[in-house]
């Protein structure tokens, strides 16, 4: 599928796909000095793009597994919906959940990006749900 891409600062990086059957593209930090994210500090970090998402479509911005699993940086929302309708520059909020001071770099890979299908609901409102062997049985309900 092709979607339009507009860089808004000239270095920014058109996202990548790393391997062949990856599902979502890394976005990279387009800042000019390095940003320093304390620990339980949260920072807007830009992509130096915009794009124009499909009508029926949404982009997840998500964390880098590695970022997390190595230092605890994170996205601060879990994972950001950019809306059809939206063309402003695409941005990862990210959260230290580290005990450390962790150091955004320009250029570096910050987030991933995926493009998601989705379909608008259509409420029909009624007065009993059909039941099911789990009914109303909530959090934990389906034992370990």
């Amino acid at each position: 599928m092709n979607v339009k891409i507009k860089k808004i600062r000239s270095d920014a990086i058109i996202p990548q796909y790393h391997t062949e059957d990856s599902a979502g593209v890394d976005i990279t930090a387009a800042i000019d000095e390095p940003i320093v994210i304390k620990p339980l500090e949260r920072k807007l970090i830009p992509a130096g793009f915009a794009v124009e998402i499909p009508k029926g479509y949404e982009i997840q911005i998500r964390a880098r597994s590695g970022m997390s699993l190595k230092h605890g940086i994170t996205a601060a929302n879990g994972v950001g919906t950019v809306d059809a309708d939206f063309r402003g520059e695409i941005c990862a909020i990210l959260v230290n959940l580290s005990n450390e001071d962790f150091t955004i770099e320009p250029g570096m890979r910050v987030a991933q990006m995926v493009l998601s299908k989705y379909d608008k609901i259509e409420w029909d409102e009624i007065e009993d749900l059909g039941e099911t062997k789990r009914g109303e049985g909530g959090y934990g309900s389906t034992g370990h």
